[in-house]
């Protein structure tokens, strides 16, 4: 099982991988090795989510599409400052 972190749901989302389950995570600036200190795979390689490492891992995606790719929201992670 993998869940979907969004700007509402953050610290359920950090709890969950401190337990060793994974989080997928949109990052808009490009996959960071780790994210709060947890380490980040590349989620965009294929949708076999069971096929993913186990342990608390954050499933880093891109954002796909105009609006994933314009959000404001929080929902999609921004890893550079700009």
């Amino acid at each position: 099982m993998t869940f979907s972190r969004s700007e509402a749901n953050e610290p359920v989302a950090l709890a969950l991988l401190a337990r060793g389950i994974n989080v997928a995570v949109l990052f808009a600036d490009g996959r960071p090795s780790a994210w709060h200190g947890h380490p980040v795979t590349n989620g965009d390689v294929h949708d076999l989510r069971h096929l993913d490492p186990k342990g608390g891992y954050v499933v880093g995606l891109s954002p796909k599409g105009n609006k994933a790719k314009r959000d404001t929201s929080g929902f999609v992670v921004r890893t550079l400052l700009h």
